[in-house]
């Protein structure tokens, strides 16, 4: 059976317009966040990375060096698409792309810190408020 999903980078014009239809979606229209808080000045400088379902855009993330390490950000997955592994499979993409012998980070809304942990990441720090929305720091720790 062939796989319904795939990830890859957003490379055209098409996928980065697919990626800021999912996230502006799923951040602003879903989760409330103010447009002007959803972009950032680091576009530019992030790869971001688009999910298909059934050749469908489903999801969507980015990631970026930073002075800590390597930061993954900006992952949401439309609701029709939830539950069927799109984030997992993006979050696999993503670590196949990093560097791994830098840190990993990322900052977890708190109802999906369990999704990450499922996938090697620890919680670091206190909770915090980002967008208007509680998160916590997470960092990916290796298990081999």
């Amino acid at each position: 059976m062939v796989n319904p999903i795939s990830v890859e980078i957003a490379y055209n014009i098409e996928s980065v317009n697919d990626l800021f239809a999912i996230r502006k979606e799923v951040f602003v229209e879903e989760q409330g966040v103010d447009p002007t808080d959803e972009r950032d000045e680091y576009e530019a400088l992030s790869t971001h990375l688009i999910a298909f379902y059934l050749s469908r855009p489903a999801g969507t993330c980015r990631f970026r060096k930073t002075e800590s390490g390597i930061k993954l950000e900006r992952f949401a997955v439309l609701p029709i698409y939830r539950q069927l592994s799109i984030g997992s499979a993006l979050l696999t993409h993503c670590l196949s792309l990093v560097d791994l012998d830098l840190q990993i980070y990322l900052h977890a809304q708190v109802q999906v810190e369990q999704f990450y942990a499922k996938h090697g990441f620890v919680r670091s720090g206190e909770r915090f408020e980002e967008a208007g929305i509680q998160h916590y720091k997470m960092i990916w720790r290796r298990t081999e």
